[in-house]
């Protein structure tokens, strides 16, 4: 393979904006990025910051931490070890997230413009299994932003801002590893007031449901107060049933939180975020990781536990991260896991994975992520409602938009600007 450097890509604006070029698709040659000889990153550098401890004068805020037992170090491998490359296995044109189906190794990424495209076997197919490109707006963070597969692997659902600006979430039969573009169905749409902070994630949780990212509907400082309100489906995390239920296009679980509460809506798992652009859940446990983009000081990472049964506030807009933004903390609110300045070329976090692979054994257990103007890949381990171990992993990689899992736990790349990469041990 043959070795190339990562430039820093042209148009670093904000994230989910149009990159500076097209690139077309890659179906041999992978190009191999590696990691820098020295990893250890044994010194935290000044950007990096933790919630603070419980009790310390930065927590006092916080009621809210979800802990979870300590776990017991297991023998082997930790973190610092790890030593990682980055292998170029296609070039599309801006990708913005991957999914698996149901027993299928093939790798399903969409494109900003609206297309699904399918890398099978290491090869780029020609043609998409799903484009609804005349349908979609991708001005600024407009565009297809996110995709998941049914448990079952009989649906495929498409998180998209339509020709209006307004966000769409729809349902095709997934059959012969194509879309039925004669069965779409919607499901649940938002109105958005301005064309930013759409969220636009999606992810099947292991109890089938289907759960949604959703920004606060844009603008400095979120104005309209969505976050915080209850009553609107902004700036929140939401958990549907999504098949018909009757005459409603989804049901609402009975166990939600907010389900029964006068002025909630039920379909609210959790709230008080600004751009929660990706989110994830941790295979091996089902904890739940949500990356949520900063206004302008502070970038976070949020985290509960498996065991937690929804309504945790992360409390934007009246704290950026674990600093006081606008009025007083919310009384409940939950401080993020793990917190960065948005200094020295970083802008905004884009969220990734639990590392649960097997061909990276240093990488085990630890969230993978990045910042989309900094590129640089991170790490952290989970340990106790505490991040610990924070490291980079010594790669980078232009306009980090989205991170992928592969059907066994492999971790991959994309970049706005076109390559797709994956996570390789050196």
């Amino acid at each position: 393979m043959t070795r190339v450097r990562v430039a820093t890509a042209c148009c670093l604006l904000a994230l989910v904006t149009a990159a500076c070029g097209r690139g077309e698709p890659q179906t041999d040659d992978a190009r191999r990025i590696q990691a820098s000889p020295d990893l250890s990153d044994a010194t935290p550098d000044p950007l990096e910051t933790e919630a603070p401890p419980e009790g310390s004068p930065g927590a006092s805020r916080s009621t809210g931490r979800i802990t979870a037992p300590r776990p017991t170090p297991a023998p082997g491998p930790s973190l610092a070890d790890a030593r990682v490359g980055l292998t170029q296995v296609a070039n599309l044109n801006q990708p913005l997230a991957m999914q698996v189906a149901p027993n299928d190794d093939s790798l399903y990424v969409a494109e900003k413009g609206g297309r699904i495209r399918v890398i099978r076997g290491g090869q780029v197919e020609s043609s998409a299994v799903l484009d609804i490109s005349s349908e979609v707006s991708t001005g600024g963070e407009q565009g297809l932003l996110g995709l998941a597969f049914s448990p079952d692997g009989q649906y495929l659902y498409v998180n998209f801002t339509n020709r209006d600006g307004n966000t769409v979430i729809r349902e095709y039969r997934w059959a012969n590893r194509r879309a039925d573009v004669s069965t779409a169905r919607a499901v649940l749409g938002l109105n958005q007031p301005r064309a930013n902070h759409n969220g636009g994630d999606l992810q099947f949780g292991r109890d089938g449901k289907l759960y949604i990212s959703t920004g606060d509907g844009g603008g400095s400082g979120d104005p309209d107060n969505n976050a915080q309100d209850l009553g609107n489906l902004l700036g929140k995390i939401l958990r549907i049933e999504p098949r018909p239920a009757g005459s409603q296009a989804y049901s609402i679980p009975a166990d939600n939180p907010f389900v029964g509460r006068t002025g909630a809506r039920g379909e609210i798992w959790a709230y008080g975020l600004r751009n929660p652009w990706r989110f994830s859940f941790d295979r091996a446990n089902q904890d739940l990781y949500i990356a949520d983009v900063g206004q302008n000081a502070v970038e976070e990472v949020n985290w509960r536990a498996a065991a937690s049964r929804g309504g945790e506030n992360y409390g934007w807009n009246r704290l950026e991260g674990s600093r006081q933004f606008q009025g007083s903390a919310p009384a409940d609110h939950v401080l993020p896991i793990y917190e960065y300045e948005r200094v020295a070329g970083h802008c905004a976090v884009t969220g990734g994975y639990v590392y649960r692979g097997q061909r990276i054994p240093a990488l085990a257990g630890a969230y993978v992520f990045a910042d989309f103007c900094k590129g640089e890949l991170r790490a952290f381990v989970q340990d106790g409602g505490r991040a610990v171990g924070h490291r980079s992993l010594g790669v980078n990689a232009a306009q980090v938009s989205a991170f992928g899992q592969d059907a066994v736990g492999e971790i991959y790349v994309m970049s706005l600007a076109g390559p797709v990469y994956r996570i390789d041990p050196v």
